[in-house]
């Protein structure tokens, strides 16, 4: 008998390395150990929905959270670092590409415009997210802050949007480093993508290219954050020498006739291009995310996030003036813009090195990108909503490989197969629709306490927090469908007013920032929310549509596997939260139990 179960054992432990991964890596808990307890599980399925729905988590879970990895991310990064991210994270795909497809479709040379309402709409969320990211320092970024003022349900419809954007994002990015890598070769983008007549518009173009490109960037960022932070640097560099090239060369060959008509398309037209060109600005949360790993959070993240996004913005707004005034609008190259600007005017050598340096940035925006997204998802994982395997931290490199490369995977099949356009919708609506939530929750945080808000305060908040979304959504639905109205603006616009200024007089705020907050609460984070939906909008149907079948995707994964993980991971720590209480409890009663004196114990032996 005793041999037969040395050799079970070993055949066990040679099944156990041969396959790295079991069950119990991905549906570790208790409701999926048997096929009774996951029929349990799913009968209790309302009862955990509301269970879910009205827990908050606090600093201290998230903090303990971040301990659920085997092992924890270096603090290596500074406010340079972060800078340089931003920057890397920020000025790539967005401006040399949708810039030129934007002011030819929709804004003309009032592109410009759309840049600064993205810029302003961006802006208003940096804040947002500077507050949150000192006070909440670990790698979940929004997750993490919205699980802690709106809930575990809400965190998870935006971690599923999360994760979206980052994806959607680096694929749009990768096949518009394409585009720049055929203008350097002498080329047009589809002489190096393969048409497959069988499948839709849209989708049959496949793009081997971008594909590799994203392999080369998921081996650096598996090395280390840091090593990531110096081959940013680099590229970033450069990236601004050649932009700075652009601006100066472009205005030498500038002809302000150019810039008549201003905007052909009215003001329609610049708010539809500053919803697609938010994807320009798509990128500076990932820095929020890189908290975890910043020495000094309170110092660091504000500089980092609000400077990179001031820097970027600027650049962003003088591109868009260059890039007009070299060409008609009508004449403007929808792939690669700038290149073929700079051809037109009849500098082709100059053509070279703006295809390099838009590669160049493109390559940091897809490597600050993949570190961004791959913490994002370690933090979700920690969760248990997502398999625990994604929150493995490599103990050689401190990064998380499990999930860069699962992201970075995802990231490369849909860059093989969708075209820009679309891509571009979709990241606009997922992370307008996460900036406005993490907006709102900011009015939660410092409006609501738990213990300290009376209830009248917390219904009033509510109706306050209420009447501030739905006259955004009113007065957004009303900019879609109406055509030249403007009565009911004179009705949304008001309300929105009355009831953020009522919030500012009424309520107190219980909780104030310890390190740095955000200024003008609450009407930086309510004008945060109103833009962002408004911006919502201008985005066409059918991105509308797949947003809506993704997140419905998103609903059934949780409704059959995050909600029953997130449920038995949350009671498991619970219970033994009180069980490390209660010992606590029993040692410390046992410590203030004298021992006898020498004294008391001679009296007591005479």
């Amino acid at each position: 008998m005793g041999g037969v179960n040395e050799v079970s054992g070993g055949g066990s432990s040679s099944q156990r390395r041969c396959c790295l991964c079991t069950k119990d890596d991905f549906l570790p808990e208790e409701s999926f150990k048997s096929w009774g307890n996951y029929a349990t599980a799913l009968r209790q399925t309302p009862a955990r929905v509301v269970n879910r729905v009205f827990t908050r988590s606090s600093l201290e879970k998230e903090i303990e959270v971040k301990m659920r990895s085997e092992h924890q991310m270096k603090k290596t990064l500074n406010w340079w670092d972060l800078i340089w991210f931003g920057m890397g994270a920020v000025i790539g795909a967005g401006i040399f590409v949708l810039t030129g497809q934007e002011a030819h479709d929709n804004a003309g040379p009032a592109v410009v415009l759309s840049y600064v309402v993205s810029g302003l709409s961006a802006l208003l969320s940096v804040f947002c997210y500077t507050e949150f990211a000192i006070e909440i320092p670990v790698a979940g970024g929004s997750f993490a802050y919205l699980r802690v003022e709106l809930g575990d349900f809400v965190a998870f419809v935006a971690a599923g949007n999360i994760i979206l954007e980052y994806v959607v994002s680096g694929a749009a990015v990768a096949r518009s480093w394409t585009s720049y890598f055929a203008t350097l070769c002498n080329h047009k983008p589809n002489d190096f993508r393969i048409l497959v007549h069988n499948l839709p518009d849209g989708y049959n173009e496949l793009d081997p290219i971008a594909v590799g490109v994203i392999i080369i960037i998921c081996i650096v960022a598996v090395m280390s954050a840091k090593g990531s932070s110096r081959l940013n640097y680099i590229a970033s560099i450069i990236h601004m020498v050649v932009i700075a090239f652009i601006i100066i060369a472009g205005f030498m060959k500038a002809d302000i006739k150019n810039y008549t008509p201003f905007a052909p398309f009215g003001a329609r037209g610049i708010f539809r291009a500053s919803a697609v060109l938010f994807f320009a600005y798509v990128g500076f949360d990932a820095v929020a995310t890189m908290a975890e790993e910043t020495k000094n959070p309170g110092k660091d993240i504000p500089i980092g996030l609000v400077g990179s996004m001031v820097i970027s913005t600027t650049i962003y707004c003088l591109l868009a003036v260059v890039l007009s005034m070299m060409q008609p609008y009508q004449q403007i190259d929808t792939d690669a813009p700038f290149s073929r600007a700079f051809e037109m005017v009849g500098l082709s050598w100059a053509q070279y090195i703006v295809a390099a340096g838009a590669l160049k940035g493109m390559t940091s925006v897809l490597l600050v990108n993949s570190v961004g997204q791959a913490r994002y998802l370690t933090h979700i994982a920690r969760t248990h909503m997502m398999p625990p395997w994604f929150a493995n931290v490599d103990p050689k490199t401190g990064t998380p490989i499990n999930a860069t490369i699962s992201m970075l995977a995802a990231t490369a099949v849909i860059a093989l197969f969708s075209e820009l356009d679309i891509l571009a919708n979709l990241l606009s609506i997922s992370t307008l629709f996460i900036f406005m939530l993490v907006a709102m929750a900011l009015i939660v945080r410092r409006y609501y306490v738990t213990g300290e808000t009376t209830p009248k305060q917390r219904n009033q908040l509510i109706i306050f927090i209420v009447l501030i979304l739905i006259s955004s959504i009113i007065t957004s639905a009303y900019w879609g469908i109406s055509k030249n109205g403007w009565i009911l603006y004179c009705v949304t616009v008001p309300i929105w007013f009355i009831s953020t200024g009522a919030l500012w007089l009424f309520l107190p705020q219980p909780r104030k920032p310890k390190v740095w907050g955000v200024p003008l609460v609450p009407w930086i984070p309510s004008a945060s929310v109103a833009i962002n939906i408004f911006l919502l909008g201008s985005i066409d149907k059918q991105s509308f549509i797949r947003f809506g079948i993704w997140t419905f995707v998103l609903l059934v994964y949780y409704v059959f596997f995050g909600l029953h993980a997130s449920y038995d991971t949350a009671a498991m720590y619970e219970a033994k939260a009180l069980e490390d209480k209660a010992y606590d409890k029993a040692e410390e009663g046992s410590s203030q139990i004298a021992p006898p004196t020498a004294k008391s114990s001679s009296a007591t032996a005479s």
